[in-house]
């Protein structure tokens, strides 16, 4: 719905209507090098001079908090960062100076601006700060105060989570020995692993862990990802750290091992990474920790960069060799058949003209040359009759003991 206000009865030239609608109001974000367009709704009751009617378009970072308790007095910490600042001129008169009259009725005023092309920092509320965009039309009228209209206006800048750095696998290691002093029960070693470190809304992360209780207690294994906000305001830094999902695994006895082979922990709807503003910082993890009775947990954490551009299953690298991979071995297709075939028929290879023009050899032959008899006989022989069956099958001769070596 467009943001629209009124002015109250009895007001000089009475404003019925003041309205602000986009052009297509069921777009969520915006981006940078996006248009914005639409058009500013005013409804009269009786001819209005107008002053001048505007268009602003304004974004910017904030960050901000009181003085801690018990610290001097002090101003307190805030900072601020500006990003987008725009003015469009709807309606004013020709001249630039006095009044422009509207006749009674409605009255539609368009507008279109281009969001500025280098990167716009993605929408985010706090709790010690905001980064905000808004687009407010504003009528100026003599003897009358100023009326406004505002509307938000939601940017996203996109993070593409298949860029290389973000394709790449986050491992980790750790042990910890439990107990106190000379009362120790042995070690806790925990490994974790993820195959990627950007996910996006909505993904189910596969986490892969090996977890070895060496120690004389029950432990627990679990999974969360947290949300960490970094807030920086005059030199000073305030940091909001929650939970958003977590999973559970189960208990693990003394002298045991467990492994998650892929146990998956969901993405709730939160807002992407924020990491290119210079005053607000949001940054996710994934920690995979152990809990120990009567002991500080053991924790991995992974770093974690939630985007906005999903993972198209195509690592640039992997699919370069698979084709590679496919296109060596595509000549086995062709080479071997689904099913054996019998050799070819003799009378096929060999007539029997050639045959009757070698004849085997005779005894006298033989007797002079014995090794050509024996290839001459065996040269247009048939060869033996084909069968899957192996005659002399391996397995008997290797039963047979063979020849001591001692």
């Amino acid at each position: 719905m467009g943001g629209e206000v009124g002015a109250p009865a009895g007001a000089p030239g009475r404003v019925q209507r003041l309205g602000l609608v986009f052009e297509d109001e069921r777009r969520g974000c915006y981006a940078s090098g996006d248009t914005v367009a639409g058009h500013v709704l005013l409804e009269a009751a009786e001819p209005l001079a107008v002053r001048a009617l505007r268009l602003e378009a304004q974004g910017r970072a904030t960050a901000a908090w009181g003085p801690s308790a018990g610290s001097a007095a002090g101003p307190a910490p805030a900072s601020e960062v500006e990003y987008l600042n725009v003015r469009l001129s709807l309606q004013e008169p020709p001249d630039g100076h006095g009044t422009l009259l509207l006749q009674p009725g409605k009255h539609e005023f368009p507008f279109s601006f281009q969001l500025p092309s280098e990167p716009l920092v993605t929408s985010f509320t706090g709790k010690y700060g905001a980064i905000q965009y808004c687009v407010r039309a504003v009528l100026e009228r003599p003897a009358a105060p100023a009326q406004s209209v505002r509307r938000e206006l939601q940017i996203i800048s996109h993070v593409d989570v298949n860029t290389p750095a973000l394709l790449s696998p986050v491992l980790k290691t750790q042990e910890k020995m439990v107990g106190c002093w000379f009362f120790t029960s042995g070690p806790v070693s925990l490994s974790a692993k993820i195959e990627r470190k950007g996910y996006c809304n909505g993904e189910a992360i596969p986490i892969y862990a090996e977890i070895e209780n060496c120690s004389s207690r029950l432990i627990v294994p679990k999974a969360a990802i947290f949300q960490t906000q970094t807030y920086l305001a005059s030199g000073r830094t305030k940091t909001v750290r929650h939970m958003v999902a977590n999973v559970r695994g189960n208990h693990i006895a003394s002298g045991s091992t467990d492994t998650w082979n892929g146990k998956t922990l969901k993405i709730p709807p939160v807002p992407p990474s924020i990491l290119d503003c210079c005053i607000i910082r949001v940054d996710y993890s994934l920690a995979v920790y152990i809990h120990i009775p009567g002991a500080k947990k053991l924790m991995l954490e992974l770093p974690l960069v939630i985007g906005t551009i999903p993972y198209n299953g195509l690592d640039s690298r992997n699919s370069n060799m698979a084709s590679h991979f496919l296109m060596d071995m595509s000549w086995l297709a062709l080479a071997l058949p689904e099913q054996p075939e019998a050799p070819p028929n003799y009378a096929d290879v060999v007539s029997e003209e050639e045959f009757s023009r070698h004849p085997p050899a005779g005894p006298e032959e033989d007797a002079c040359c014995p090794m050509l008899a024996c290839i001459q006989e065996f040269r247009f022989q048939p060869p033996p009759l084909y069968s899957e069956v192996d005659p002399h099958p391996a397995g008997i001769e290797d039963s047979q003991p063979g020849p001591s070596v001692f």
